[in-house]
């Protein structure tokens, strides 16, 4: 009998690991400018194949039908200067156990595009690129019905954890961004922003609202940012909460910050060796040519071998603050 039990366990965790995953691009109309480019991946029946897509081969059944309903609906925020594609391997595990994910290329902040990077117009952008996407996703996309409005989280990473948290009811007020560039020029993002000239003239710094109530969740990988929700900017920002921070993150070493400024104590994983891009797909020879940087982890970091780990509590994670369908 126990061996019965253990064969059919087997089973239930290989079906569960090979489970396919459809895969399709869209346009998500935005108002404020040009239609967003969004990647969908989902659960399918449909047989998947090995696909070139942007600079990854993934093993997804393109355009195929939507399997089951009630599905909840994850939204992926990028970093500065990425793509929707960014976390695939992660957006492809959350299909597999049953998710819809909508990744978002930011317009004006992305790999092609860097016209408001490093701006506060960028910040009040992102948010709203987010919501035309959960607009979307519930009712443009052609399989909406398959979706649970109720059940919505936030994926972001760096930037995209800034996003996050403006989506989330957290409020930035940008001079402080300011303010803490004057005194720490030398911080990733400060020299960035300086060597693209600063904040236009037009574009005076003030406070950043991006609320969409309609999220119940979110999960911050490596969050950009801290300084600007400090002290008080995160008081509204009840939701459940996975804070994910790297012991060596040199480009956001103050991440971690972002735990101490919530009302409601986090999910808070301190990643052991880890670096800023530790959350990122693992780079192929595509990427290491085309961007190097976000390729590199620290010594005897494994990136793969993590990224298991973090797709893990991250599905495990969104079940348990987005409910079971």
């Amino acid at each position: 009998m126990v061996r019965i039990a253990l064969f059919v366990l087997a089973l239930l965790h290989t079906s569960s690991a090979l489970a396919a995953v459809g895969f399709q691009w869209a346009s998500a109309p935005d108002p404020d400018g040009q239609p967003l480019q969004v990647a969908i991946w989902y659960p399918t029946d449909a047989t998947p194949v090995f696909k070139q897509i942007g600079p990854f081969q993934m093993d997804v059944a393109m355009d195929a039908p939507v399997k089951g309903e009630h599905h909840a609906l994850i939204v992926m925020s990028h970093g500065t200067g990425g793509t929707a594609l960014n976390s695939y391997d992660t957006a492809m595990a959350l299909a597999e156990a049953g998710f819809v994910v909508a990744a978002v290329t930011h317009a004006g902040d992305n790999y092609q595009d860097h016209t408001i990077s490093f701006t506060q117009r960028n910040f009040i952008s992102r948010p709203a690129q987010i919501s035309r996407a959960i607009d979307y996703m519930l009712s443009g996309w052609p399989a909406h019905a398959t979706i649970d409005p109720h059940r919505i989280g936030v994926f972001g990473h760096s930037a995209g954890g800034a996003t996050a948290l403006l989506i989330g009811g957290g409020v930035g007020d940008w001079q402080r961004a300011v303010d803490f560039c004057k005194s720490h020029p030398d911080d990733w993002g400060c020299a960035r922003a300086r060597a693209a000239g600063g904040p236009p003239a037009s574009d005076p710094p003030g406070k950043i609202i991006g609320l969409d109530k309609r999220v119940d969740a979110l999960v911050l990988a490596a969050p950009a940012l801290a300084p600007i929700f400090a002290p008080y900017g995160l008081a509204a920002v009840t939701v459940p909460i996975q804070l994910w921070v790297g012991q060596h993150d040199e480009i956001v070493p103050d991440a971690a910050q972002i735990r101490t400024l919530l009302p409601r104590a986090p999910e808070y994983h301190l990643v052991t060796n880890a670096g800023h891009f530790a959350y990122l797909a693992p780079c192929n020879e595509i990427l290491q040519s085309a961007a190097a940087e976000i390729c590199g982890d620290p010594k005897g970091f494994n990136r793969e071998a993590f990224l298991r780990t973090f797709q893990r509590q991250v599905i495990a994670f969104y079940r348990k603050a987005l409910g079971s369908k």
